[in-house]
């Protein structure tokens, strides 16, 4: 018998004064079983720093063709396309291929070092590609806010990210790895 997805429910206040958008969003997450507490709050961190109305989750690890967020215009081509994590290099190009931005926010500490050093060669010349570190503190912090029922906050300001739920107060520390060209 196959595992199934563990729901979470989010209820996400965005206050990004960088983008000026000011936003409520109730957002349902399905963890996959390999998935981790670490790996869905990056998800939703993505979702807060590229926050909109027509921002939606993908199917992410289940699927190899869809990225972990992603935002399409009306004609259904792919505007933005988001993945956590450390992304195969052959599926961040044809991503690239693919969508009109991508970001990917890599995580791990010195996984995610070693996982740039070995794809920058074929990556680092893709025009479309932003690629950002978030520090592995900040990472497993997110991780303690995770809860079945969330009532969180995200404040952007100046590249500084604070992210809260209840008592706790997280600073998230972002690293701009690849700006796109």
């Amino acid at each position: 018998m196959a595992l199934k997805s563990t729901i979470f429910k989010a209820s996400l206040q965005v206050s990004d004064m960088d983008r000026s958008h000011y936003g409520s969003h109730v957002l349902t997450l399905a963890r996959h079983p390999s998935e981790t507490d670490e790996r869905m709050m990056v998800r939703l961190l993505a979702f807060a720093l590229n926050a909109s109305d027509a921002l939606a989750f993908g199917n992410g690890l289940s699927a190899d063709d869809e990225p972990d967020l992603w935002q399409k215009d009306l004609t259904g081509s792919i505007e933005l396309w988001l993945d956590v994590g450390l992304p195969d290099e052959k599926l961040v190009r044809k991503a690239c291929g693919r969508a009109g931005r991508v970001i990917v926010y890599a995580y791990g500490g010195r996984a995610a070092e070693i996982w740039w050093n070995q794809s920058r060669p074929k990556l680092e010349k893709i025009a479309n590609l932003t690629v950002i570190g978030i520090r592995q503190e900040s990472t497993r912090a997110l991780a303690d806010l995770a809860q079945r029922s969330m009532q969180l906050q995200c404040i952007i300001q100046d590249g500084t990210v604070l992210f809260s739920g209840g008592d706790e107060t997280v600073s998230v520390m972002l690293e701009q790895i690849k700006a796109p060209d």
